[in-house]
């Protein structure tokens, strides 16, 4: 049977179809035959309890860059009517996205919504790893600069980023020495009404930040993604370079402890990154990476994502 699904998701037409896990994940539902609608968050509807959206109808997708997606004009369409709606709008997980989500969550239980929008909602990225301090490095989210001054006295090397910031945007590297810190710490308090994190620097990100894709508590995939040179930060937005891994027992280990949390939370597709063997994120708004994972030979994840979606709805 074919199934209708709509995606929520930024402008499809700035996609990188070589990179971009949502929109593999269309090609894949395409290619099997399913009706797809792409909207942008700004799109919902909430009326009273009927939920709609101003989408466009994936017409042809392929996978050619600037003619990838032939998409109708706008049309509302009824979210109660589809099958599968998908989260996939990349951050800032800010009071949009949170409204977003609990526009979402009133299509349940007769829509699967992935992942699921009051998860979402409830576990945001940066604090969720907090969950498991064991498996995580000395980690401080505060606005409180007394406090994080005396992080910087304890762990000395650390890093500081915005709390809802993604792509390693934000992200600094503070040495002990370093005469910008009080600079940056005004500049964060500054810009950002949300607490910061300081979290201890781990040498081992020169070696490479691991990602690994789990679907319903399962590791499916894993790639490593390298910084470039004089850069510590290794999201392949800022120049890392992704590269061929196996996971190790440490990350088996990490995998086995959070996966189920994941998946009795209703987070079924997520993302988690890996420094040394400790946690350092847990991605579960629009987790990247299943390009990377194929084209190193690891498995078809987006293949996996239908395959487990199919089975979960009987078609």
């Amino acid at each position: 049977m074919t199934l209708k699904i709509a995606i929520q998701m930024d402008p499809i037409e700035h996609v990188d179809v070589n990179a971009d896990t949502t929109f593999d994940m269309a090609l894949e539902a395409s290619a099997r035959g399913h009706d797809l609608w792409i909207y942008s968050p700004a799109a919902l509807q909430l009326n009273g309890a009927s939920i709609k959206a101003r989408a466009r109808r994936l017409e042809a997708i392929k996978r050619q860059q600037g003619e990838h997606a032939v998409l109708s004009a706008p049309d509302l369409i009824d979210l109660h009517d589809v099958d599968v709606v998908l989260i996939r709008q990349d951050p800032p997980f800010d009071m949009a996205y949170i409204t977003a989500a609990q526009i979402l969550e009133r299509l349940q239980p007769d829509v699967l919504v992935l992942n699921d929008p009051r998860a979402i909602r409830d576990a945001p990225e940066k604090l969720f790893v907090m969950e498991f301090q064991d498996l995580t490095p000395p980690t401080l989210i505060t606005r409180d600069l007394r406090a994080i001054r005396d992080f910087r006295k304890e762990h000395g090397d650390m890093i500081l980023k915005p709390l809802y910031g993604n792509g390693g945007a934000g992200v600094f590297r503070v040495k002990p020495d370093d005469g910008n810190f009080n600079a940056l710490l005004e500049l964060f308090e500054q810009t950002f009404r949300e607490p910061m994190i300081a979290q201890k620097f781990l040498p081992a990100v020169t070696e490479g930040d691991k990602r690994i894709i789990l679907l319903d508590s399962e590791a499916v995939g894993a790639i490593n993604r390298v910084p470039a040179a004089g850069e510590t930060r290794s999201n392949m937005h800022v120049g890392g370079r992704a590269e061929a891994i196996e996971m190790s027992e440490r990350d088996q280990e990490i995998c086995d402890r959070i996966g189920p949390a994941l998946s009795e939370r209703g987070l079924i597709f997520a993302g988690i990154d890996v420094i040394g063997g400790y946690l350092t994120e847990i991605n579960v708004t629009s987790p990247t990476g299943v390009q990377e994972v194929r084209r190193f030979g690891g498995a078809d994840i987006s293949a996996l994502f239908w395959d487990w979606i199919e089975g979960r709805l009987g078609k």
